[in-house]
């Protein structure tokens, strides 16, 4: 198949002539229709888009970012980087600064979910790249495109012990290669080019995901050292996969042939922007829909639509079809009703399909493209009396949620007036960036429409994402409110990022539901009721004694804020930090929140003071 591929960019054979070739040679028609594709992707290239430069490995590596198009650097520099950061000076892209690597980590992973564009990073050695892993973990979960960068020093020349390189007898790469597609290392400044090249093609190369390379530090320093950089159209791989049309009539009669037909949808119809053509399918065929990433990074499906429901439980199916979802596996798997449904699959990452559920077809195709061929085929099966019949009975009149009025006016407030609050100051269109994983969620209106806040969160739920993540999402969208909602323990992973925020005026509006407290945590050690359920007694779960101010917390690092006490309050507060934001500035909310569920009332901790237990007072 390669030399076919050299014959057909070489014009040694025709279109036609390629296409027969692939025939005779085994290959189906999704992959000569991909393979056809691709090759004219790279044909397309304008000729001699390559072009020769000369310099440093590190002005090699600065000409191939920008030739990717990279415009934001994300990063927190070190000194074996120089050779790197002596050749950014004065270029066109923008370097974001973040005080911490798991911070530079989640703004990229926010830049990337916003603009859907790999994100570019650099880290400092060892030592940055083993402190980035928890956020690379969460990239990896949600599939985020990060081209992860960081120098080295080689610990396999003379002298192997060498402070900030790896551990003697260890690489540097297989620090965090279970949180990457790959990772790589590299000492040769020629090769610089051409694995940058290799590195945005695989993160961003369905299914996208982190990857990783360390360029040693004297490569980013030599001189006089020649290489080939190409444009982004030479290297990146489209994924505008279409469906056979057969498939996609197969599925169409699947749905038309049951009789209680589910649309199952996850991240992939996000990433893919299938939102409207899933969207009109459901109501096409008034079909009830779930989201089976509850914890995935965006919402699939607008969440007060009448046909959405946020997971299965109590729905029966005889047929199920899942667009752009991930296998999730284990215990999801498990508890899922749907086990012995018929069920067809549609997506790009076929690794992660049918890993623990069976599936009667797998559909492997873009998801835009596959759902607008799947209404098209139902359309044309669909008789118009079942299609008027099904329009009559349709309900697409949007939902309200009402709030329990016993939560209203509560010192501490409650999470629902919190929630209500937020949905009715903010922006129709706002992005909001989730890491309150116990906050009062159902009230939010969002989806994909002009009048639908866009959700984003982390599939991974590693801590220390959303401040980072808010940042990154507001240089991707700067003309579109961006909120970030986080709890107290969260922010404490991640409050370097406030400095961020001033440093560059990017004007995020943070709301800190403050209830003193690990609640997620604290609830999950009720549910096992044990010792400290029995006894109100949770061990390290009271963050309060001493209380952290966070208004003080950020206006140390230059962004202002207030602390908001009543929930008589909370409304004129957003509406002043909302102000703050239009005026150009970041802003912060302490907010204070009332503990909900199991052991709520617990402010319990182990008492202990080491200055009593001196001997000497020194």
């Amino acid at each position: 198949m390669k030399e076919l591929v050299h014959q057909y960019l070489a014009k040694e054979i025709s279109r036609r002539g390629f296409i027969q070739s692939l025939a005779a040679i085994g290959v189906s028609q999704a992959g000569i229709r991909s393979a056809v594709h691709a090759a004219e992707a790279v044909d397309s290239a304008p000729s001699g888009s390559g072009r020769t430069v000369i310099g440093t490995g590190g002005e090699l590596m600065v000409e191939q970012m920008k030739a990717a198009g990279v415009k934001y650097l994300f990063t927190n520099p070190g000194s074996f980087e120089v050779g790197f950061f002596d050749a950014f000076l004065d270029q066109p892209m923008q370097l974001i600064n973040g005080l911490h690597e798991g911070i530079v980590i989640a703004m990229a992973d926010g830049y990337h979910k916003v603009s859907r564009e790999p994100s570019f990073v650099n880290l400092h050695v060892v030592a940055g790249t083993a402190q980035a892993a928890g956020q690379l973990y969460n990239s990896s979960r949600d599939g985020s495109s990060l081209v992860v960068t960081a120098g080295l020093l080689d610990n396999e020349e003379a002298e192997d012990n060498v402070r900030l390189a790896p551990r003697p007898g260890f690489d540097q790469k297989d620090i965090n290669r279970q949180f990457t597609k790959i990772s790589w290392e590299t000492r040769d400044p020629s090769a610089i080019p051409s694995m940058l090249r290799r590195a945005f093609k695989v993160a961003d190369t369905a299914p996208g995901g982190p990857v990783y390379l360390a360029v040693k530090n004297k490569a980013l320093e030599t001189s006089d050292v020649e290489g080939r950089i190409y444009d982004r159209a030479a290297f990146m791989i489209p994924d505008d996969i279409p469906p056979r049309q057969e498939d996609a009539e197969r599925i169409a009669r699947m749905l038309l042939e049951a009789k209680a037909p589910l649309l199952h949808v996850g991240d992939g119809v996000s990433k893919n922007q299938a939102q409207a053509e899933v969207l009109e399918l459901a109501e096409l065929l008034n079909m009830l829909v779930f989201d089976g990433e509850i914890r995935g990074a965006y919402h699939n499906f607008p969440r007060l639509h009448p046909l959405f429901r946020l997971s299965n439980a109590g729905l029966r199916s005889d047929f199920i079809l899942r667009i752009g979802v991930t296998d999730t596996g284990g215990t999801v798997a498990a508890a899922d009703d749907s086990l012995g449904t018929r069920s067809a699959w549609v997506g790009l990452d076929s690794a992660a399909i049918g890993n623990d559920r069976p599936f009667d077809l797998v559909v492997t195709a873009n998801t835009k493209l596959a759902g607008r061929a799947i209404i098209e085929a139902v359309k044309s099966l669909l008789p118009e009396e079942r299609l008027s019949r099904i329009r009559a009975a349709a309900n697409n009149t949007k939902r309200r949620v009402e709030i329990d009025r016993a939560h209203v006016g509560q010192t501490p407030m409650h999470p629902d007036e919190l929630g209500l609050g937020l949905e009715l100051e903010l922006d129709e269109n706002a992005i909001l960036i989730s890491e309150n994983l116990t906050g009062s969620d159902q009230f939010y209106n969002t989806g994909f429409r002009d009048d639908e806040k866009l959700w984003l969160a982390t599939g991974g739920t590693g801590l220390g994402w959303g401040l980072g993540a808010a940042i990154g999402a507001k240089l991707a969208a700067p003309d579109r409110q961006v909120v970030c909602n986080i709890g107290d323990g969260s922010v404490m992973y991640s409050a370097a990022a406030f400095w961020t925020l001033a440093r560059y005026e990017i004007p995020v509006l943070t709301v800190v539901c403050n209830n003193r407290n690990y609640q997620t945590v604290r609830q999950a050690y009720a549910r096992y009721g044990g010792k400290m359920a029995q006894s109100e007694r949770y061990t390290g779960m009271h963050l309060g004694d001493p209380n952290i101010d966070f208004v003080q917390l950020a206006r140390s690092q230059g962004v202002d804020g207030a602390r908001v006490e009543h929930s008589s309050d909370l409304r004129r507060a957003l509406r002043r930090g909302i102000d703050a934001t239009r005026a150009g500035e970041p802003y912060l909310l302490d907010v204070g929140i009332r503990c909900i569920g199991g052991g709520a009332d617990s402010t319990w901790h182990q008492a202990f003071s080491l200055a009593d237990q001196r001997q000497r007072k020194v």
